[in-house]
């Protein structure tokens, strides 16, 4: 099985970074894929949005036929979506996926491999109208959302909750459960500064209050 996670010039890091975390420990502990593989259009250093600099294991060239597919977002992402070279490896590889995942801004570039037209999605919540805008998506204001083979997370940190949904949904509970419990991931309660409460904060963080 062949995972692959997209990264491009200015990508957000915990976009990729969280559920590649999950992910690799999917594979060590609870079976996850036998390839896990950063993808990048050159297999040249990428540096992310907040100066990390990240080597990719294959370029689109070089890259596998791919099982799954997770596109992340970040400030590079309004560049991508017109980057043909890029939305038409995503949209190749998709042909074949059994499923595509976007974090954050990811959805505006499985929207421009033609990926999300009619679907339900979301994104990060300063970009929702903007994912409105589009005209052909219905919005849902959720920590993730699948429609399908397609699924889709809100901004950075809710990448971890996404790639732990879709483990319990592949792989069963135990599997998911394995890997929250190896990463450590239990969110604390706490709420900073009461922004859950922002009017532009999105729906599923204003019913938690």
């Amino acid at each position: 099985m062949n995972f692959g996670i997209l990264v491009f010039p200015q990508v957000e890091e915990l976009d990729f970074a969280g559920p590649w975390e999950m992910l690799t420990l999917w594979s060590k502990v609870a079976g996850g894929p036998e390839n896990c593989l950063i993808v990048s259009e050159t297999a040249s250093p990428v540096i992310c949005a907040k100066g990390l600099s990240v080597n990719p294991h294959v370029s689109f060239k070089d890259c596998p036929r791919l099982d799954y597919l997770l596109v992340p977002g970040g400030v590079g992402a309004r560049q991508q979506v017109n980057n043909q070279v890029l939305t038409g490896f995503v949209a190749a590889q998709a042909r074949n996926c059994k499923a595509v995942l976007s974090v954050c801004t990811g959805a505006f570039i499985l929207h421009a491999a033609g990926l999300l037209s009619g679907k339900k999605a979301t994104t990060h919540w300063n970009s929702l109208e903007r994912l409105r805008a589009l005209g052909d998506v219905q919005v849902v204001e959720q920590r993730f959302v699948r429609d399908g083979h397609i699924w889709t997370s809100a901004g950075i940190s809710a990448g971890m909750d996404l790639m732990l949904a879709f483990i319990a949904d592949v792989a069963g509970e135990e599997a998911a459960g394995q890997v929250q419990f190896h990463a450590e991931y239990y969110p604390a309660s706490t709420r900073y500064g009461d922004f859950e409460n922002h009017e532009h904060a999105p729906t599923y963080l204003k019913q938690l209050t």
